[in-house]
């Protein structure tokens, strides 16, 4: 369902103390967008935000970095973010959003930033076959993500899509990640640590089983004497 303009979004946004209108002029440098230096989590296709804003606001020794593309779905983040934070009583300083195209998020993100973890949650599947590029977990992506995550960084990928997943499964050893964490039914045994999203309890409802990886970034194999 396409969502409907927001003619307030852009101004909203543009006077919030968290958001970053121009992305690219921090790469290299995103530590310094936040209150302090602390390790970076990197959140890809945050949506309404109600993952971002329970996640970081409950974890305030790490810097939160939320991005999607359309100002008319970050700014029901923002608007969730200040209701979280509000809620805990606490200060925004380490949590930033932005707008940037995913599919060439090495243009905005560099080496240098060292993420520590990545977050997927319910990504588009986008199961067409001329259409599997797009996907956030194709090779194609993976490869850039590696640029910036740290060695022995983590990617956290949730999904209801049964395709996708198996897909990813296959992606995610091809670009040289190992899994540390793997369920095909995330709620027959729900760890301690999962953190439920909307959709996700959405899906729960109505009894679709939700599929959760935690992948890890391992060296890649040498090829002829380069990596």
């Amino acid at each position: 369902m396409r969502m409907r303009h927001k003619p307030y979004a852009k101004p909203e946004l543009a006077a919030c103390p968290f958001y970053i209108a121009d992305p690219e002029t921090q790469r290299g440098a995103w530590q310094s967008a936040f209150a302090k230096p602390q390790p970076l989590i990197l959140e890809l296709g945050c949506g309404k935000g109600g993952f971002a804003a329970r996640f970081a606001a409950a974890h305030p020794d790490i810097n939160y970095l939320a991005v999607d593309y359309l100002s008319d779905v970050l700014v029901l983040t923002k608007r969730r973010v200040e209701e979280e934070y509000e809620a805990a009583g606490k200060d925004s300083g380490n949590f930033r959003l932005t707008a940037l195209n995913i599919q060439w998020i090495d243009a905005d993100i560099a080496p240098e930033d060292t993420v520590e973890r990545i977050h997927i949650n319910f990504c588009n599947p986008w199961p067409k076959a001329s259409h599997n590029k797009r996907r956030l977990t194709h090779p194609r992506q993976l490869m850039q993500y590696r640029a910036f995550l740290k060695p022995g960084g983590e990617i956290w990928f949730k999904t209801d899509d049964d395709e996708l997943f198996e897909a990813s499964l296959e992606y995610f050893a091809e670009c040289g990640f190992s899994l540390r964490f793997c369920s095909r039914d995330l709620h027959a045994d729900e760890p301690d640590w999962n953190l439920r999203t909307e959709y996700e309890q959405k899906f729960a409802t109505m009894g679709v089983p939700i599929k959760a990886l935690i992948a890890v970034k391992e060296e890649l194999p040498e090829k002829n004497g380069t990596v």
